[in-house]
């Protein structure tokens, strides 16, 4: 049994990791922490039957552990220190925030404004999408977990990247999330009254933080609209790009073949596109291909993840078998 630690455990990624770690056939919990939930169980902070101790930072012992999960808000000051102590240790790191996600500091430095603050953590970290990059997340110490919004955008444009398909590099990708996209810790923006019976856009344009993965891993300048949805878990992007002229359906749906084999890749029927109820508590990624003017070669492509699952904590738990060398879908089927 591989045994893994938690930090930030009463977190939504948090919460969904244990119930699927609480359940995975190799992998026992080591431990799980939690700020101000120290001291209790987590059946005291969620509705659930899994009685697990939530202990200080201080308290988590990584004797023996495996590996561990860093599920801290974007930006946490704990976190640099935790993933170094980690590494230090021997202890395998798959970090759920946006921390290590873009490959260079020059890059970092140019979206965000300022320095990575350990620039040689950044360059050892590989991006956490196992479709991409599944052989360098085998032999990875350090994960940095793709972003939900990201993967609605990366993974169906790829192979019309790969194919050579793409005439037009600016592609307009319009996303819808859940509420529970923005995590757990109160907003107003993200209460029942400012989000029932309403529909709202944010950090539209070239603005959204994750934008940067987005073009990193595609190649492609994106314009992204991303949205706020009254429910709690999901999201649907809608993106509009430009093929070669006369690109016909059946060529278009011939480059998702290299996802033929991928356990959580779904490319719908023709005519068919998917929705939230098709991937709401499941880890996969639905895609529907859908021509508007194949001749000019404009398509849409309208993609659909769980945010909190292949969008977050399940995507975790896929890297986290492949750096410890078990199958990968173990405990996700």
């Amino acid at each position: 049994m591989a045994r893994v630690g938690i930090y930030g455990a009463t977190g939504y990624t948090g919460f969904e990791l244990i119930k699927i770690l609480a359940r995975h056939p190799e992998v026992e919990i080591a431990f799980a922490t939690a700020r101000s939930a120290a001291g209790q169980l987590l059946s005291d902070v969620f509705p659930t039957l899994i009685d697990l101790p939530l202990v200080g930072v201080e308290e988590a012992d990584l004797s023996g552990v495996d590996l561990v999960f860093t599920c801290l808000p974007h930006g946490a000051p704990e976190l640099i220190p935790l993933v170094r102590q980690a590494l230090e240790r021997g202890v395998k790191v798959v970090d759920l925030s946006d921390t290590f996600r873009l490959v260079n500091a020059e890059d970092y430095q140019r979206r965000r404004g300022r320095e990575h603050p350990a620039p040689d953590l950044l360059t050892a970290a590989v991006y956490g999408l196992p479709e991409l990059h599944r052989e360098r997340i085998r032999a990875a110490r350090l994960v940095a977990n793709t972003g939900c919004y990201p993967l609605t955008a990366i993974l169906p444009l790829w192979p019309l990247v790969r194919a050579g398909l793409i005439a037009d590099q600016t592609v307009i990708v319009d996303s819808k999330s859940g509420v529970s996209g923005a995590g757990r810790s109160l907003s107003l923006r993200t209460h029942f009254g400012e989000t029932h019976e309403t529909f709202s856009a944010y950090n539209v344009g070239r603005a959204h933080r994750h934008l940067g993965e987005m073009e990193q891993e595609t190649g492609l300048h994106i314009i992204f609209a991303p949205h706020l949805l009254p429910v709690f878990r999901g999201i649907l992007s809608t993106i509009y790009v430009t093929l070669r002229p006369h690109t016909s359906l059946a060529e278009a749906r011939a480059a998702y073949a290299v996802f033929a084999d991928e356990p959580f890749i779904k490319l719908l029927p023709e005519g068919r596109l998917p929705e939230l109820r098709h991937v709401q508590q499941t880890m996969y990624l639905a895609i529907g291909l859908q021509p508007v003017e194949p001749e000019m070669g404009r398509y849409i492509i309208v993609a659909t993840v769980d945010n909190l699952l292949k969008g977050a904590s399940g995507q975790a738990v896929q890297n986290m078998n492949l750096m410890l060398g078990l199958p990968e879908t173990l405990g996700l089927m």
